[in-house]
């Protein structure tokens, strides 16, 4: 493709070379960089690419797409000096593999909670509806029917538009995708052509990253604030930021709700351990979803089907078709009687869901623990909000190991116990060993009990000082149960 094709969407300020050379692919890391490429440099959370320039050159770059024109610059090859590259690489992209959004219909799914859940879902409902469909989630990504892995919730502009292209090839009609806060922030979908956005919550997590609550809002708000007027932004209006996402979107405007008139409503009518009785817009479907939370996701689910213009009767009996995402309130019952729950719940408000959901489906004499740990070298402020929510909702507690990363278990342990109150101690277990503390607690267990595994959920490794570790949750459980 030609250069000029390449730049006509992305604000270029300054031109030096000719722009009409061949471009054979796009990349941003210039040790991908072959002969004939257009190298794009993006300012990094930890790496600047205009470091790599002239590495970049010295591969075969053709033309280069930077923020600050190099003092030197070479015969024959093509500079563009543009205000913001990472804008500039998304739109660039989209460009090159033909603008694959546009021949889809992308629905974007951002939250704090939720969002693999309802990107999920809404793939598994269009297909059950004999719709061909892609998927891009934090679990894994879908082109039709095949499977990919997936490395981050939301994947960079090359591999967004390259899964796009193959889902068009494949004759998809829909994509459905996680967007998370980091993607906006850092303009990794740009140049998307979104049909809908859905906001499910926003609660404590990322901070790390984003410094403020009010940045992390701010960053989530960006995605609605950037949709064309004929696309929809559906929001959760029993979340207090729900509405602020609706601010100054063009999009058309509509409401989901369990507590208040909203666009569109749901109630629980019966809440079982293996399954839910909804009431959706007043007809009642029975899922096999449990909490309310789900209950949340389901009803976001359903009023995107309907914003997307399916038919109704045939969304709820797909409905109740549908079964949960992998390490998503997964149940697991022992030969003995013990109820084990596997649970991606990181967050001090998951944490909560979760087990305000079993504290109300849990015999009167039974008792609830919760194997919970936090990440190393993510937002340190969350954890002891995440073991004062453990605390709360639960008879036995053990804090453990999740991902420690480069931080020493115990030191993350020592955190969260900042958060245990003087009348929970005596309550609380810390076993930084995370196999061993699933064991605790399922021995602690007696019939009828419910345990609930935290934090990890669908993740199948542990990350210890830089190195993954194979580590399942599920397997874990299986393995003691005997199952």
């Amino acid at each position: 493709m030609k250069l000029e094709e390449l730049l006509k969407e992305i604000g270029v300020k300054q031109v030096c070379g000719p722009t009409d050379l061949d471009i054979r692919e796009v990349h941003f890391d210039s040790r991908k960089i072959g002969q004939g490429d257009l190298f794009v440099a993006l300012r990094g959370v930890n790496v600047d690419g205009h470091l790599y320039i002239e590495k970049a050159i010295e591969a075969g770059a053709v033309a280069v797409v930077c923020e600050q024109l190099p003092e030197q610059l070479h015969a024959g090859l093509c500079y563009v000096s543009v205000a913001d590259s990472a804008f500039a690489l998304g739109n660039i992209l989209s460009a090159f593999f033909g603008y694959p959004s546009r021949q889809l219909k992308l629905v974007g799914v951002t939250g704090t909670n939720g969002k693999t859940t309802t990107a999920t879902l809404l793939y598994e409902l269009v297909r059950f509806m004999g719709k061909k469909a892609g998927l891009l989630s934090t679990v894994c990504n879908y082109v039709d029917g095949k499977q990919y892995s997936s490395t981050h919730t939301t994947p960079d502009p090359l591999e967004l538009n390259q899964y796009l292209r193959l889902m068009v090839e494949a004759g998809c009609e829909y994509c459905f995708m996680e967007v998370s806060s980091h993607a906006i922030h850092q303009k990794r979908i740009a140049g998307l052509d979104f049909d809908g956005a859905i906001f499910s919550n926003i609660t404590h997590d990322h901070l790390d990253y984003h410094k403020t609550f009010k940045a992390y809002i701010e960053a989530k708000k960006a995605f609605f604030d950037n949709l064309k007027k004929d696309a929809f932004a559906l929001t959760n209006a029993d979340d207090k930021n729900g509405r602020v996402m609706l601010q100054n979107t063009a999009a058309c405007k509509y409401t989901y709700s369990c507590r208040t008139l909203a666009d569109f409503n749901a109630q629980a009518i019966e809440k079982q351990l293996d399954g839910t009785l909804l009431q959706l817009d007043g007809q009642e479907v029975w899922t096999k979803f449990t909490g309310d939370f789900n209950a949340y996701n389901l009803l976001a689910v359903y009023a995107t089907a309907c914003l997307l213009g399916l038919e109704k009767e045939e969304i709820l009996r797909c409905m109740s078709m549908l079964v949960p995402v992998s390490g998503r309130f997964e149940t697991l019952l022992s030969p003995e009687g013990v109820v084990a729950i596997v649970d991606y719940a990181h967050t001090p408000d998951a944490i909560e869901n979760v087990l305000s959901t079993i504290k109300g489906l849990k015999g009167k004499n039974n008792k609830v623990i919760t194997v919970v740990g936090a990440g190393g070298d993510r937002d340190k402020t969350k954890r002891p909000e995440m073991a004062e929510a453990a605390c709360r909702w639960s008879d036995r507690i053990i804090l453990t190991s999740d991902n420690p990363r480069s931080e020493e278990p115990t030191a993350i342990i020592a955190d969260m116990q900042a958060g245990v109150r003087e009348e929970y101690r005596r309550n609380v277990l810390a076993i930084p060993d995370r196999r061993e503390a699933i064991r605790t607690a399922l021995l602690l267990a007696s019939k009828g009990d419910i345990v609930l595994v935290a934090g990890k959920g669908h993740e199948n490794y542990q990350e210890i000082k830089g190195v993954k570790h194979h580590f399942d949750d599920k397997e874990v459980v299986r393995e003691i149960f005997g199952l």
